[in-house]
This record gives structure tokens, sequence and C-alpha cells, in this order.
């Protein structure tokens, strides 16, 4: 792999409430694609303009991060909704987001569905199938971050909605390749991320938490705005991945005909 995208979640902060000291005027330079909230689980219009001009600035590619409705739990509690009230929200995310991003002259490239969401649509096949037909109908060219093997993966593949598979730099995977989510008491320590991060795209292999080796298919590095920390896991992971030759671009760059040029599918065939 000599091109990795490296993306994060942004705005996610609400009128006067702010996460972290201005996290992210500091890591948009670092990011190649920034999943900008659309103010449901985090951010409202005054910080969507915000981030979009803050991206177009750094020439950092934008993408929706529409959530549940659940602005108290931070989008993170899983909540029972029918798929097309679902799927009606989600719409109703893009668009606030794509008209900021058009009043700059930017397109949206890509969604990526937070937390709780994001989950969901990797488990209900019924949500999943309703969401990816109607982004096809909506934006046939835009980006699912998702990820690899989970079922709104295979249904994307199955209808020709392009995705691009993430690798978490600052979660854990256990030996299914399942992400492992605990609520970190201390920063994560740079280096050993950024080593991790390297490994993964020059071998395509993570440990697991049981201290296996297991093979990770990805396009996308994904790090986390609210990880304590975040700056400096970035700065790093940034760092070690140029010296090495990799270079961060955005999936636009990445992305040929809609395949993604590093194929990084094949390492789990």
């Amino acid at each position: 792999m000599n091109k990795v995208d490296i993306n994060a979640d942004m705005g996610e902060n609400l009128g006067h409430w702010v996460v972290g000291d201005n996290i992210d005027k500091k890591i948009m330079p670092l990011v190649s694609s920034a999943n900008i909230a659309t103010g449901f689980h985090a951010g409202d219009p005054n910080i969507m303009r915000q981030m979009v001009e803050l991206a177009k600035y750094h020439h950092v590619s934008v993408g929706a991060h529409p959530g549940f409705r659940d602005l108290h739990g931070f989008g993170r509690r899983h909540m029972h909704i029918e798929p097309q009230e679902l799927i009606n929200d989600v719409i109703y995310q893009i668009g606030a987001l794509r008209e900021f991003a058009s009043l700059y002259g930017v397109p949206l490239r890509h969604i990526k569905p937070h937390g709780a969401l994001y989950m969901h649509l990797a488990q209900d096949e019924a949500a999943a199938r309703l969401f990816i037909t109607t982004l096809h109908a909506l934006a046939p060219d835009l980006l699912l971050y998702c990820m690899h093997g989970s079922i709104v993966w295979n249904i994307a593949l199955e209808l020709e909605q392009p995705v691009v598979c993430e690798f978490y730099a600052d979660r854990d995977y256990n030996n299914s390749g399942s992400i492992v989510f605990t609520r970190r008491v201390a920063p994560p320590d740079p280096a050993q991320i950024a080593r991790k991060v390297l490994r993964a795209c020059q071998q395509g292999k993570v440990l697991s938490t049981e201290g296996k080796d297991i093979p990770i298919s990805f396009d996308s590095i994904c790090i986390h705005s609210d990880t304590p920390g975040a700056y400096e896991v970035l700065k790093t992971t940034h760092d070690l991945l140029t010296a090495s030759g990799i270079k961060i671009k955005s999936p636009e760059h990445i992305f040929r005909h809609g395949q993604p040029e590093n194929k990084t599918q094949e390492l789990q065939k």
C-alpha cells in the first residue's frame, strides 16, 4: 500500500460546548477526509458551516456523519426506529451538510454513519438494504465508509455503491476481526498506535487482544477526534506513514472507477 486515506469525525460540538481544545482546527491539516457531524448526535448549523470552511481551506474531503437522533447520548445508544423513519432522518442530515458544502463550492464526497447507527447498519439487513437503495438513488457516487464484511458492506457491493473500508487505529480487534469497545481511562501511546497502523498498511495484519495476528482489509484509517490525545496520535501516525513512503490521500485520489487502487480486499481472500 503506497496511498491511504486518514479520516476523523469532526464538528462533534454543540453551541458553546466544544470537544477538546480546538481539536478540529489542530487535526484538520493532518487528515484527508473529514466526517462532519450533521446535527442529530452532535453539531449544529453554525458548526457545520465552520467545518466545511475549514475543510476547504486545508483541501480535505468533506463527508456527512449522520447519527441517531440522540444528542443526550451522543448517538452511542441504540434506538429502535422503523427503517423508513431512520432513513428519512439520514436523508435529512445528508441534505443539511450538502447545502453547506455547496455554499463553499465543494462536493460532498462520502458518508459515514456515526456510533450506534454505524453498528446498526452493519448488522440489520432490512435497514441496511433500505439505506443503500435510497443512497444509490440519491447519490450513486457517494462513498460509503463501513466495515469490511459487514451486512451493509455486502449490500453496497451488490448494488454497486462504492465503499471505503476502515481500519480503526485507536481501537482494538479480537480474533474474529470485530472491534473491541472500551472506555480508555488514559491517553493511548501515540508511537504504539503509529507502529500498529504502519504494520497494517505494509503487511495487512493487526495483533488481536488475544495475541493473534489477523488479516485486516481497509482503504482508510480512522482516528477518533474524541480519543484522549487525538492530536498526538494523528500527528505521530501521519508523520510515520509519510516518512515510510505512504502518501495520505482522500478516497477520490485512491479510487479509480469505483475500485481502490490498494485493492486491500484481496488481503482476506
